[in-house]
């Protein structure tokens, strides 16, 4: 047996042998890879056939992330009350519908920003609920010695979808024009409900004892998260992070399509290049952790990110060059991210106690990204004032410096492996 197939074998062992974590791989991958089309669909029908300004397009985004801060916490209390596998299929329901509603309204002629406003901010809302979900669900299906294994594994699935997916959606936007290819994704989560229901998980039930109430489960998550070192200084690092991601998400469409000139299909094409960095990353994050140490790659994974945004801000020339180059800075971004990623939920998962896993996620969820949508509306707002250009390398700027501060200041460095056992 030759080293490839030696390293093949350790990557798709242990966990994949289960029957019920192949389905939700499955399932996970086929919701990504309709994501993908949404992802390019989305601010494409905004920004080319709504003729979006850099302000509303950050006022979309916004609002796609806005419901982490409004319903996060209450989130995190029902899922530690309830059975979760319900809560992801009910949520992959409700959003094939709601994103169906994209290719009726166009369809009838109705489709307007409005529209696109709310159908983003009632798929947060299922993103909220439905995402917080899978992620506690998956950590009790693999056990803590085996997270990093299965996130890498998820995510190897989803990476996949990103290395495919983009070219198969500039394809598809061509063709059928972007709202009408948006029509994938929703197909892509009735799909995977449909598949989750013959999902067997005995894990999945509500931790029994009597309940305090609501307020009093939000301040015990809230709690958890403020007086555990590791965890705050998670909430605070991805918190600034997300700020900064979602200043650069309101404009770099737009920046492609109007200052770079670049097609759907060109920029599906550089989104590929991306799907590259995420399989690499999924790839090797387990073999990394384990050789450099979990808090040290979650370090390495910003740093990778700050560099590639400030190279976002440095594309130019013909068409084709800057298809290549801007592919090139999104394989290093989606890399880094990926690697953050899956280093960041492992030990975040790790070092939680069962029985709070539903808050603990939900709680980092609400700090990490309630602030988001400020960070789209100032990146909409700060590029009508200095330009696309401008934006995107001032973001690179403060991306480099949260990288020198976490490499300087985190304790996450510490954290060499993931702990067996926690105390409930």
């Amino acid at each position: 047996m030759n080293a490839l197939q030696r390293r093949f074998r350790r990557t798709f062992t242990g966990l994949w042998l289960s029957a019920d974590f192949r389905r939700m791989w499955a399932s996970l991958t086929i919701t990504s890879f309709g994501a993908q089309v949404t992802h390019l669909a989305l601010p494409l029908t905004a920004a080319i056939l709504l003729h979006a300004t850099p302000l509303e397009m950050g006022v979309l985004v916004a609002l796609e992330t806005l419901p982490f801060a409004l319903f996060s916490l209450q989130a995190g209390v029902l899922l530690d009350r309830v059975r979760k596998l319900p809560i992801v299929i009910v949520a992959n329901l409700s959003r094939a519908l709601a994103l169906a509603v994209i290719p009726l309204a166009a369809f009838t002629g109705r489709l307007s920003i409005e529209v696109l406003y709310a159908v983003g901010f009632f798929c947060g809302i299922q993103n909220v609920v439905g995402g917080a979900a899978y992620q506690v669900l998956l950590a009790r299906m693999a056990g803590r010695r085996r997270l990093v294994e299965a996130n890498a594994k998820i995510s190897l699935g989803e990476t996949g979808s990103a290395l495919v997916g983009p070219g198969f959606a500039g394809v598809l936007i061509q063709a059928l024009t972007a709202p009408f290819a948006i029509l994938a994704d929703a197909a892509a989560f009735l799909a995977s409900a449909v598949m989750l229901r013959r999902l067997s998980v005995p894990s999945d039930v509500p931790h029994p004892g009597p309940r305090p109430g609501i307020v009093h489960e939000i301040v015990e998550g809230l709690k958890l998260v403020r007086r555990n070192a590791t965890l705050w200084s998670l909430a605070w690092l991805a918190g600034l992070w997300q700020l900064l991601h979602h200043a650069q998400i309101a404009v770099l469409i737009l920046f492609a399509t109007r200052e770079l000139g670049l097609s759907a299909g060109a920029i599906g094409l550089a989104y590929m290049f991306g799907g590259l960095g995420c399989i690499v990353a999924a790839a090797t994050a387990e073999r990394l952790a384990a050789r450099y140490g979990v808090g040290p790659m979650i370090v390495h994974a910003l740093t990778a990110t700050a560099v590639a945004w400030q190279l976002y801000g440095l594309v130019a020339g013909p068409a084709w060059i800057a298809t290549i180059a801007l592919g090139l800075a999104m394989l290093l971004f989606d890399f880094g991210g990926v690697m953050f990623g899956v280093q960041y939920l492992s030990l975040r998962q790790a070092i939680t106690p069962d029985r709070l896993l539903g808050r603990m996620t939900a709680t980092m969820r609400f700090l990490t990204v309630a602030a988001a949508p400020l960070g789209s509306l100032a990146g909409g707002a700060l590029a009508t004032l200095i330009g696309l250009r401008a934006t995107l390398l001032c973001i690179g700027g403060l991306g480099l410096a949260l990288a020198a501060a976490a490499t300087v200041r985190s304790p996450l460095r510490r954290h060499m492996r993931l702990p067996s056992a926690v105390d409930a």
